[in-house]
């Protein structure tokens, strides 16, 4: 990474902002009804766009998302297919 881009990843909030104030939206909007599998459906749906704009930001190349997310290809391709978009 280039100093320039140092510069510009400084400027902008943390991923871990983002998920906090999307989580707390979240919570927000139960209003007052409960949920038990909070951890898994979480993980669901950070899993999903995460992988479809790696793999776009890839071209569809799942050897280079796969590095890019440091997990094997094979467990790429498994998600992939939990979670319906392989093709």
């Amino acid at each position: 990474m280039n100093v320039s881009a140092d510069r510009q990843d400084a400027n902008r909030a943390p991923l871990r902002d983002h998920v906090a104030t999307s989580v707390r939206r979240y919570l927000r909007d139960l209003d007052g009804c409960e949920t038990d599998d909070l951890y898994n459906t979480a993980l669901r749906e950070l899993e999903i766009p995460l992988f479809a704009e790696v793999l776009k930001h890839c071209d569809g190349n799942q050897s280079r998302a796969a590095a890019m997310l440091g997990i094997h290809r094979a467990t790429l391709r498994k998600k992939l297919k939990d979670y319906g978009l392989s093709s």
